[in-house]
């Protein structure tokens, strides 16, 4: 067994605590100061918690920091841990690369990326029930099946995004499960609230657009040792025609898949997201589109308000800080 000092998780270091740890190097952005001096900021990582890393160029670390880090490498360090208005940091004591024999040290790289917290295979095979269950139009199904199965272990394995919302391992998953779970929902309440809408409205095409909404991340994004990134298509093009060419690709395979079906699904798609700003060329202008677009955004914004408040409370604390992706301090609760 190694003599050196135990191990601590990064997550677990307290603020003022100099520890020892293993990390995956997250990201490493040059930039300048405003005397024109370059630096580095280095954001290193476990599983539940980044923080970050200053390099000034007048430090012992800025030339190795230049030419031999690399984002996506494991290295063990020595730090103090620190957490400001700026969020976690870290002072650098003593920093290398990971090696062979760390495994004796408890170093094993699967446990650095986070993971979802349900069984992937379960809700694959959930998904899959409800396409036999919900899509009467059999084209259609063929069409969501086929894409399903021939990318089911992307889709098992993928995230939902690189940062904000299920932007983990299996998070696509859980994400397009979710929001196809309240697409089915919304589906059968209003097609009783109003069931003589010319025409009605489909809960088969609001279905397959819950499943298919996002499909354009398959391509938009892939992993990457430090995490989920975007591709250079990603960057170009983007998820929403990703998705429609997705949709297209399968769709052609399929001669019965009637015409007027697929404009309403390519709609759904990049109709998703609603505004131009967030990066829908065109808002919901058909029903099944206004369903998919608020099950998708109400899912992926109360990801983020729960995961703020899952975070433990500081000392009366009875709102969370504003560093989420909300960008606003949610209430806890009131304190004596």
């Amino acid at each position: 067994m190694s003599d050196q000092p135990p191990i601590t998780p990064l997550s677990d270091a307290e603020p003022g605590q100099q520890a020892d740890c293993f990390v995956v190097l997250a990201a490493k952005d040059r930039a300048k100061t405003r005397d024109g001096k370059p630096y580095f900021r280095v954001s290193f990582r476990d599983a539940a918690r980044k923080a970050t890393a200053m390099i000034w160029n007048d430090t012992r670390w800025f030339a190795d920091c230049e030419s031999s880090w690399q984002a996506g490498g494991f290295y063990k360090i020595r730090c103090r841990y620190e957490e400001n208005q700026y969020g976690p940091q870290i002072d650098l004591l003593q920093i290398r690369e990971v090696t062979d024999d760390d495994a004796d040290d408890g170093f094993d790289p699967a446990d650095f990326f986070v993971t979802t917290r349900f069984d992937p295979q379960e809700m694959f095979t959930e998904l899959l029930d409800i396409v036999d269950e919900h899509i009467t139009d059999a084209p259609l199904k063929q069409l969501v099946v086929n894409l399903l199965k021939d990318n089911e272990a992307q889709i098992k394995d993928s995230a939902a995004a690189v940062r904000n919302h299920h932007a983990f391992r299996g998070g696509f998953l859980e994400h397009v499960l979710s929001v196809t779970r309240t697409c089915l929902y919304l589906a059968d309440k209003y097609l009783a609230y109003y069931p003589e809408t010319d025409p009605p409205l489909s809960k088969s095409l609001v279905v397959a657009g819950g499943i298919l909404h996002d499909i354009g991340k398959l391509r938009e994004l892939e992993s990457q040792p430090q995490g989920f990134a975007y591709t250079a298509e990603g960057r170009l093009v983007g998820h929403i025609l990703l998705g429609r060419d997705i949709v297209r690709e399968y769709a052609s395979a399929i001669d019965e898949l009637d015409a007027e079906t697929l404009l309403r699904l390519e709609h759904i798609i990049i109709a998703h997201q609603n505004l131009p700003e967030w990066g829908s060329p065109i808002a919901p202008h058909t029903p099944e589109s206004l369903l998919v677009h608020y099950a998708d955004d109400i899912d992926a914004k109360y990801h983020m308000m729960a995961t703020a408040l899952e975070l433990p409370p500081e000392e009366g604390e009875e709102f969370t800080p504003r560093d989420n992706p909300l960008r606003r301090s949610i209430f806890r609760g009131l304190t004596e």
